[in-house]
């Protein structure tokens, strides 16, 4: 199968590339080139915020692996002060809703003219907002481990186009067929990150609201690997927790909400050990995916 990877530069793509260029032919598409190490494969320059470059790029592929996004809310007051602090480039306020939204439209857009049949999305866990919180109001959790069914309650602009991102996916199945699936990825974590994690392993001095979450970055590209074998198989659209089964904690799970958020040990009876905050079940099941690395490898 031919399979666009946008984002085709960016960190995740290369883990990408190596679970999937064994069984299809890949097409990379970014604003710069290509790293070394996919540096083979066939490149189309062009940007996601351009409808002609995603016509350009789409033409002739079966599938999208839809990875090119702004990773951070752009227009995130303590995010952009923090930039501007530290002399690193401040973009427009608006760079993360234009592209994570705009340039996806403009892909399906693509997709649908060029009659691709799948696409899978790089989503985020954000999605469901207990990150990047704005106000001083704590996320509303409903249950733990969350999963795919918890409400959202987002604030920040990154967040919001993760999961405006699902429901528009969402439409194009609705309208068109397109087979469409998001994964919501925690930290994306290649090994080196593990290993620095692991040096740096002390006691936690408070709660967190990324609630120690992450994703190794070989297990993430499994699973998208997996949603691309067995997508004939799966509903037609689908999302889909892509977390480790642990957290980057030393203590365990509950011993972090006995600590610091007490109030939330009416909801902690299924977290044992060290089991993560967001439950990747679903997954498990109708993937046969299991997140099987993890930072406490390097201890």
């Amino acid at each position: 199968m031919r399979v666009l990877i946008t984002g085709a530069s960016g960190r995740l793509a290369e883990w990408i590339v190596k679970a999937l260029r064994d069984e299809h032919e890949l097409v990379l598409f970014s604003r710069t080139a290509p790293p070394a190490d996919r540096a083979d494969l066939p490149w189309i320059q062009g940007d996601l915020n351009c409808l002609e470059d995603c016509y350009r790029a789409v033409e002739g592929v079966q599938a999208i692996q839809h990875l090119g996004a702004v990773p951070w809310p752009s227009d995130h007051p303590v995010q952009r002060a923090d930039r501007e602090r530290s002399g690193a480039p401040v973009p427009p306020l608006d760079a993360t809703l234009h592209t994570n939204i705009m340039g996806t439209y403009y892909l399906m857009q693509a997709a649908v003219r060029a009659g691709v049949q799948t696409v899978v999305m790089a989503g985020s866990n954000c999605a469901f907002g207990h990150g990047y919180r704005i106000s001083q109001r704590p996320f509303p959790f409903r249950y733990l481990p969350m999963d795919e069914d918890h409400p959202s309650d987002v604030e920040d602009s990154y967040s919001y186009s993760k999961l405006a991102g699902e429901e528009l996916l969402a439409s194009y199945t609705r309208a068109y067929g397109i087979r469409t699936y998001v994964t919501r990825p925690a930290g994306i974590c290649p090994p080196k990150r593990r290993r620095e994690i692991a040096a740096a392993a002390a006691p936690a001095k408070a709660w967190t609201d990324w609630l120690w979450g992450y994703v190794p970055s070989e297990d993430l590209a499994e699973m998208h690997r997996l949603i691309m074998a067995k997508a004939a198989d799966l509903p037609e659209h689908r999302i889909y927790v892509a977390n480790a089964h642990d957290t980057t904690a030393l203590e365990p799970t509950r011993e972090l909400i006995q600590r610091f958020r007490p109030d939330l040990l009416p909801l902690a009876d299924k977290l044992e050990g060290h089991a993560a905050f967001i439950s990747a079940a679903r997954a498990e099941r109708e993937l046969g995916w299991r997140s099987e690395r993890t930072w406490r490898e390097y201890l």
